[in-house]
This record gives C-alpha cells, structure tokens and sequence, in this order.
C-alpha cells in the first residue's frame, strides 16, 4: 500500500484526512485512484490536459518525481507520496 499525504490546504477534499493510503504500482495510479476517491481534488492537481499542475510537486519519500522518472516513476509497497502545492502568489482555487 502507497501513502499519499495531504497538504493542509486540500484536506477539505478529503474529508479533512491528512493521508490517503492507495495500492499503486506507479505514481500515476497513485493519483489517479486519489483522485478517483476524492474527485474535488482534481482541479488542484490536474490542469486542463490532465497532466500534474505546474506549481504542484508530488515527492517520493524526500525526492521530487521529477528527478526520476515523473508519473511514470515506479512504487513498492509502503512508499510515501506527499503532494506539495506552491503557495507563493496563490490560487483563486484554494479561496
């Protein structure tokens, strides 16, 4: 089982859960079935092409996806995802 913990600011989303345990074998699985469980979130992770949000960062344990292999990076059981959106100059989502 995979981990994705929730950033404060999206825990309204999630029933105020500060994580979301999913069984993924990459992390576009992972948020496909977050996002399938918690279908508010998408537009706060997804843009309009479906892809992850620029300002959006999604780290395996301490590193950022996108030093390995992106979406496409490959999980086991009992790794952690956390979601990290950027709050300097906000969104008009989150308000």
């Amino acid at each position: 089982m995979i981990t994705i913990f929730i950033p404060t600011p999206l825990r309204r989303f999630t029933s105020d859960k500060s994580s979301v345990i999913v069984a993924a074998r990459s992390v576009t699985e992972a948020i496909r079935q977050l996002i399938s469980a918690h279908p508010s979130l998408s537009p706060y992770i997804y843009d309009e092409s479906e892809l992850i949000r620029k300002h959006v960062r999604i780290y395996l344990g301490e590193e950022d996806i996108r030093e390995k292999q992106g979406t496409d990076t490959l999980l086991k059981d009992g790794d952690e995802l956390s979601i990290i959106p950027a709050i300097a100059g906000g969104s008009e989502l989150l308000n």
